[in-house]
């Protein structure tokens, strides 16, 4: 999906922006920012919150409707639970601008490392959408 390849790279040029634009890293936690504890329940619940909001979402696909529609509906999943984990790391990114501390920033990377591996296959089409054997086969000839 083209839309994924997009939004990683996105966040990846703001995520190497940030870095060169401010240059420094520290880590003391002077308590000046309430952002640098949000930061980490954010990461947290955008990460298991995507997975598991994911996984109901698609469970309840109803297997008897066209491929047309299953698809459109796994892809509106999928573009949710991309939303809950770049969310996050763009809240991590402004909190690194803002306080120079490494914390938000390091969570950033690897929420943008998470993202970038749930780019969407056939496999996982396969694997998350509940498809009859012809519609599987078809997805397979794409």
């Amino acid at each position: 999906m083209i839309t994924h390849l997009f939004l990683v790279l996105g966040l990846g040029g703001l995520t190497l922006y940030v870095i060169l634009k401010i240059n420094s890293f520290n880590a003391e936690n002077s308590g000046e920012t309430l952002f640098l504890y949000v930061v980490p329940i954010l990461a947290l619940i955008g990460y298991f919150g995507s997975q598991l909001l994911f996984r109901k979402s698609t469970t309840k696909i109803n297997p008897s409707i066209p491929l047309e529609d299953k698809l459109k509906k796994y892809q509106f999943f999928l573009l949710l639970k991309y939303a809950l984990i770049e969310f996050p790391a763009l809240i991590g990114l402004f909190t690194y601008y803002n306080s120079g501390n490494a914390l938000p920033l390091v969570i950033s990377i690897c929420l943008l490392a998470y993202f970038a591996v749930q780019r969407p296959t056939k496999e996982n089409i396969i694997k998350w959408v509940p498809l009859t054997q012809k519609e599987q086969m078809k997805i397979q000839q794409i």
